[in-house]
């Protein structure tokens, strides 16, 4: 589980199996109560992105996010419409497992207009996080 847990947070190994979701990172740190910035270039090359807060961080067992806000032209919105459709989001990942097996379950619920893309983007990103993980153990 340790080395799911690592692979899936660490900066530079989170660049990767994320690259599904566009090319990003985060700012930030994992503990409860911090807020996190995802961000990465957007199609006019200014920075775009998500800011959450951890709600909860139990190490290899869970992290809960609940997102405040969007990142625009490098900039903070909470009011916007758009960002009104993430605000108060919250996405969760349970770690659990036996042996030398993990499993990720990952909870979202967004706006409905989010869905597709979401339901697109993370069957290719576990798939990375899984390769990545298990060539680290």
């Amino acid at each position: 589980m340790q080395a799911v847990w690592a692979t899936m947070l660490e900066p530079a190994s989170y660049r990767e199996w994320t690259k599904a979701f566009g090319d990003s990172s985060y700012e930030g740190d994992w503990n409860q109560g911090s807020d996190m910035r995802f961000v990465g270039p957007d199609g006019d090359g200014s920075t775009g992105g998500l800011i959450a807060t951890v709600e909860e961080n139990r190490p290899q067992e869970l992290i809960s996010l609940r997102y405040t806000g969007l990142i625009v032209n490098g900039e903070v919105d909470a009011s916007s419409e758009a960002a009104k459709a993430f605000v108060g989001a919250h996405e969760r990942y349970a770690f659990s497992g036996s042996g030398e097996s993990t499993t990720v379950d990952v909870e979202l619920d967004s706006d409905e207009q989010f869905v597709s893309m979401f339901d697109e983007a993370w069957p290719p990103a576990l798939a990375k996080l899984k390769e990545m993980a298990e060539a680290r153990s």
